[in-house]
């Protein structure tokens, strides 16, 4: 399970380092992970341990494609998901197409959300952090949470 917030750099080559903390739990998965765009918020990517993504790949592919909506998600998640591979100085490669589309450039922040991480450009992370939730963004399982 990832979890936690660490800035990241992002070096000449586009490649990140994956935080000590997360790289047993990522070495678990073979070193393998997938990534793709965040079709919900701009400024992130997802990227998935390749057993997870399999299995949302399978769903979102599942999908009826007679929908609009279902054509742009599988072209964000499925059409877009690119192989990444942990080095031996534990970093990834983050595809400059990729990059470029969510504005990541020399600094990031990588998100552990429970069976994902989240790659966010600086400028996006600040911003949604920035954000509170109001009265009337609450759903009835938020209203639920003893926080």
């Amino acid at each position: 399970m990832f979890q936690g917030e660490t800035a990241i750099t992002v070096d000449d080559k586009g490649r990140v380092a994956i935080p000590a903390a997360h790289r047993d739990a990522v070495s678990a998965c073979g070193n393998r992970l997938v990534i793709t765009y965040n079709p919900f918020e701009s400024g992130c990517l997802f990227l998935y341990p390749q057993d997870v993504w399999e299995k949302v790949r399978d769903q979102v592919n599942a999908l009826p494609g007679s929908l609009s909506a279902h054509r742009r998600l599988q072209r964000n998640l499925v059409g877009s998901a690119m192989p990444v591979e942990l080095d031996a100085n534990g970093r990834i490669s983050i595809p400059s197409s990729h990059r470029s589309a969510v504005g990541i450039e020399k600094k990031a922040v990588l998100l552990g959300m429970g069976d994902k991480f989240e790659l966010w450009s600086e400028q996006a992370h600040h911003a949604q952090i920035r954000q509170s939730i109001s009265d009337g963004d609450l759903s009835t399982q938020m209203l639920e949470l003893k926080l």
